[in-house]
């Protein structure tokens, strides 16, 4: 992309509405824009990092095992009537009705609507594990909303949903989430760390958050600081095997890791003193088991192998797909701005023309675009008639974490400059191998076509 033909509006001022920093950076850097209390316009440069986020989200579900699909907005209050929610919800659910006077809702999330799905075409045990999900917007009337795409009312997120015949398998089930999971975030450049939490409305006797430390986190959490150490890794890791999946479970989760909500002071101080840490963290996905209660009261029965009549297990899992966007940044920035991790940049590198309009530069910055593309990389050439500060400047706070950077100076020496936004180190090379450079740093991220 071409910033000079690129839809960029960032500001030099911070809003004076931001209170995080994430909110503060995703504004500044023209990644949204706010409509309502809440509610958020993702603007191209925010959309990007969306649909990075959404890639790895999809490709980790599916090799996992899980089948996408997709649900609407708006739901029948009858349905939320037979669970019993649709009064227990609470006015955090935006209740409407149609031109017909009947009742709908806009849903926070669809365990009603996904087993009536289920009920209607599975009647078999042969039929099952079966796991589906689907990445889609979701709306939850906050009192309080607040902190940018942290706590909105309108939010996207990935919610997926587990049947099984057993309530073993369906611990299975979520054993495999908690693993996919972990390989998610990683992939993401993000530290989650499963924390045993409540289950709130969903309900359900097990269940675990992720969250990842931060200054600005809503949950307080205590935590034995030997949890921070482990990484999953690119540990090769078979779905369907029971017990490998309930070996990771117990590595990640043996050691203390609590919300505030559900802290045991007693068991916490077992914890030897030296590894004893309480700090904030932000909440960026939950798992949850809760056996037959849904499959019950809507009606998701299988015959099972004897013969006889029974209800599914079940579970949910969720990914806060857009808050992920803010908790990236509040994981990974400075004072100049955001510093993406390549897996979840908007563009991969940028290019930088120090003397726009010079002939040599304009066409060696045209060569180096053009190679970076046919390397199937996405690079954003600041191709604008500016001041190098300025261009630097947008640079760092967009947060791309390479930069090649083109002036006449350099090219008279057969160079150019490639500069790590992490680190800030500037290494000098040939134009040839700077692209080489940026195909090999990008090459385990790339696998897919470049966004549009």
């Amino acid at each position: 992309m071409r910033l000079s033909r690129y839809f960029l509006p960032v500001l030099k001022e911070t809003p004076a509405e931001a209170q995080i920093v994430s909110h503060r950076l995703m504004l500044r850097a023209g990644m949204i824009r706010q409509a309502s209390a809440g509610i958020y316009s993702w603007l191209p440069l925010g959309y990007r990092v969306l649909r990075r986020i959404e890639r790895i989200v999809h490709e980790e579900q599916q090799r996992a095992g899980h089948i996408p699909v997709l649900m609407p907005t708006l739901q029948s209050a009858d349905l939320w009537r037979q669970s019993g929610r649709y009064d227990a919800y609470g006015p955090e659910m935006l209740r409407l009705k149609d031109r017909h006077d009947r009742e709908m809702l806009y849903g926070p999330t669809n365990e009603e609507m996904i087993t009536e799905i289920v009920a209607g075409y599975v009647t078999s045990y042969k039929a099952l594990p079966l796991t589906l999900y689907h990445i889609q917007w979701k709306f939850r009337d906050e009192v309080r909303p607040r902190f940018g795409v942290m706590r909105g009312r309108e939010f996207l997120m990935k919610d997926g949903y587990n049947f099984d015949l057993t309530k073993e398998d369906a611990l299975h089930a979520y054993n495999r989430h908690l693993v996919s999971y972990l390989r998610t975030y990683e992939r993401m450049g993000l530290q989650a760390i499963p924390m045993r939490a409540d289950s709130g409305p969903i309900g359900g006797d097990y269940t675990h958050e992720f969250l990842v430390l931060a200054e600005t986190g809503e949950s307080e959490v205590f935590y034995d600081s030997a949890i921070t150490d482990l990484t999953f890794g690119d540990r090769a890791i078979d779905y369907d095997d029971h017990a490998q999946c309930q070996a990771v479970l117990e590595e990640f989760t043996s050691r203390y890791a609590r919300t505030d909500e559900t802290h045991d002071a007693a068991v916490f101080a077992e914890v030897p003193e030296a590894r004893r840490r309480s700090a904030r963290g932000i909440e960026v996905g939950q798992i949850f088991y809760f056996g037959t209660a849904y499959s019950e009261s809507i009606g998701a029965y299988v015959q099972n192998e004897a013969g006889d009549r029974v209800p599914l297990h079940m579970g949910s899992h969720g990914i806060g797909v857009s808050r992920l966007a803010g908790a990236l940044i509040e994981a990974n920035h400075d004072d100049n701005g955001i510093i993406w991790p390549e897996a979840v940049a908007p563009f991969h590198v940028g290019i930088v023309n120090l003397r726009q309009g010079d002939a040599g530069t304009d066409a060696a910055c045209e060569e180096i675009y053009a190679a970076l593309r046919a390397a199937g990389l996405d690079p954003l050439y600041d191709d604008r008639d500016e001041r190098a500060g300025g261009k630097f400047a947008t640079m760092d706070l967009i947060g791309l974490p390479w930069r090649v950077t083109v002036g006449p100076r350099g090219l008279k020496n057969g160079v150019v400059e490639v500069t790590s936004r992490r680190t800030g180190e500037s290494e000098e090379m040939s134009p040839e191998a700077a692209i080489a450079r940026i195909a090999e740093i990008y090459a385990p991220h790339i696998g897919s076509p470049p966004l549009a």
